[in-house]
């Protein structure tokens, strides 16, 4: 592991939510859970405090602690996959339970976290050398809130 890691503070539910990102995200583990000592303000005392674990090999540290803070569209984990059906898949996976669906192939889960799910066709998309043609599926994009990646591939190709 680097000495990069994501941190994320939640006002509850960390251990959770933790729990759910390792079941949706394939190679993920939880790695410790450090639990709350006698008078920690805004967290009971014996309850998950920080949560460290791996998403696909990606460190993130998530901490318990009241309502300090929130999270925003700001921060935003980036999913990328290979096939519609993985886009499909992970669309429905991360917004179940109480989530929401956003634009652009934005949601955000039932812990309030924001992901984007991306084929990797859009990427490859964005880079091509027709300029025009990037304009277009990128007006394509800005009208989905799932991403598709035939219409997509449509719309820079001009069709």
């Amino acid at each position: 592991m680097g000495m990069v890691r994501t941190h994320l503070w939640f006002v509850d539910r960390g251990h959770e939510a933790a729990q759910f990102y390792v079941s949706v995200v394939p190679r993920s583990r939880i790695t410790r859970v450090v639990h709350a000592a006698p008078g920690m303000p805004d967290v009971p005392e014996g309850s998950p405090f920080l949560v460290e674990l791996e998403l696909d090999g990606h460190a993130v540290t998530i901490l318990t602690a009241g309502p300090s803070f929130t999270p925003d569209e700001a921060f935003s984990f980036y999913l990328a996959v290979d096939t519609q059906e993985e886009v499909d898949h992970y669309w429905e996976a991360l917004v179940a339970g109480g989530g929401s669906h956003g634009p652009c192939g934005w949601l955000k889960d039932r812990y309030g976290v924001s992901w984007q799910v991306v084929p990797r066709a859009f990427d490859e998309i964005m880079s091509r050398p027709d300029a025009a043609g990037v304009v277009r599926a990128t007006q394509a994009m800005l009208r989905m809130h799932k991403l598709e990646i035939a219409p997509l591939e449509a719309a820079y190709a001009g069709e």
